[in-house]
């Protein structure tokens, strides 16, 4: 029986979780290690409802921008 309440739980879980497949990865030919530029990135897209949400140097040694709004996502990163 505690298996079956097990697998029970596992699978709740699972469905639980709110897998977004509307992200888009935007590989641009932005500078985003100029200030200016990312300055701009960020009032451009904040003026389109898009709030900055992190920025991280990846292992590649790119600069990451991620915005999100609502249910949408963009993630920029650096050239």
């Amino acid at each position: 029986m505690k298996t079956l309440q097990s697998l029970f739980a596992a699978i709740l879980l699972l469905l639980s979780f709110n897998v977004k497949a509307d992200d888009m990865t935007l590989n641009t030919n932005l500078n985003l290690f100029n200030p200016d530029v990312r300055k701009c990135l960020v009032e451009a897209s904040k003026a389109e409802g898009w709030e900055l949400k992190s920025v991280y140097l990846n292992a590649n040694h790119e600069i990451v921008m991620i915005f999100d709004k609502g249910e949408e996502t963009k993630i920029y990163k650096s050239r």
